[in-house]
C-alpha cells in the first residue's frame, strides 16, 4: 500500500497539497490517483470543499486501495462541509472494501471516520471493531493507529462523564504513544492522563504530571495553553 504519510503536515495542509501536487506530477497509473485523492483531502482541510470535490471526480481508479481512499475522501469532504448524513454511505463503503481487500490501515481509518458520524450508541462498538482491527493486524501503520482510538474511547467515556473509564482508555492510549515514540504526540496523552486524573478529584497527581510537562516544555523552548490551563486551575 503507499504511504502517503511523509508528504503529510497537517498543520500545513497547503503546503500538503503543493508537494502531492509535485508527487503526482511524477507518478503514474494508481499510485498517481493515491496520491490526488491525498490532494483532495489536504483540500478539503483548507474548507475547499468544492475544490476536493472536484479532484475527485476526476479520479476512475481500477485498484482496491486508489477505489477505497476516493470514497473516503469523499467522505471526510462532505462530513468538514457539514453533511454527515451524506459521508456515511461513503465511509461504509470504505469499510467494506478496505475490509474484503486486507487494507488494514485503510479498514481503521475507515471504522475511525463511522465512528465520527454515527449515532453516540454506535460509536462503542465502532471503535472496539476499529481497535480490533488495528491489535489484529500484521502492518505496523496499522497498528499503531491504536494510540487514536484509545483516545478517542477515553474522549467518548469523558463525554459521559464516567472518568473513570476515560482515565484508563488515556492510560492505555499513553502507553501506546510511548511505543510508537513521537514526543509531541506523548506529551498530548500525558495531558490527557493528568486531565481525567483532575476531573476525578485526584488533583495531587493531576499537579505532578502537568507541573512535570511544564519543565520538560520549558527545557524545550516550547509553550502550550492547554497544561498552563490545567495549572492554574491546579494551582489557583
Amino acid at each position: 500500500m503507499t504511504d502517503v504519510t511523509p508528504l503529510w503536515d497537517f498543520d500545513d495542509p497547503a503546503g500538503s497539497e503543493r508537494r502531492f501536487r509535485e508527487a503526482a506530477d511524477q507518478a503514474e497509473g494508481e499510485d498517481r490517483l493515491v496520491l490526488m485523492t491525498q490532494v483532495a483531502r489536504a483540500l478539503g482541510l483548507q474548507e475547499r470543499y468544492d475544490d476536493g470535490h472536484a479532484v475527485l471526480d476526476d479520479l476512475a481508479p481500477t485498484e482496491p486501495e486508489a477505489a477505497v481512499r476516493v470514497v473516503l475522501e469523499r467522505g471526510r469532504l462532505l462530513r468538514s462541509g457539514g453533511s454527515p448524513d451524506e459521508a456515511r454511505p461513503q465511509f461504509e463503503a470504505a469499510v467494506t472494501t478496505a475490509a474484503t481487500e486486507g487494507l488494514d490501515v485503510l479498514h481503521v481509518d475507515a471504522l475511525h471516520m463511522l465512528a465520527l458520524v454515527a449515532s453516540p450508541d454506535e460509536q462503542a462498538a465502532l471503535h472496539a471493531r476499529a481497535l480490533d482491527v488495528a491489535r489484529r493486524s500484521e502492518d505496523p501503520q496499522a497498528r499503531d493507529w491504536d494510540a487514536s482510538l484509545l483516545n478517542n474511547v477515553g474522549m467518548a467515556h469523558a463525554d459521559a462523564h464516567d472518568f473513570a473509564a476515560a482515565l484508563g482508555a488515556f492510560e492505555e492510549a499513553l502507553a501506546a504513544r510511548e511505543r510508537i515514540g513521537d514526543p509531541a504526540r506523548t506529551r498530548v496523552a500525558r495531558w490527557m492522563v493528568a486531565w481525567a486524573l483532575r476531573n476525578l478529584g485526584r488533583t495531587d497527581e493531576a499537579r505532578e504530571r502537568q507541573r512535570a510537562l511544564k519543565a520538560e516544555l520549558d527545557a524545550a523552548g516550547l509553550q502550550d495553553e492547554y497544561v498552563d490551563e490545567e495549572l492554574a486551575l491546579l494551582e489557583g
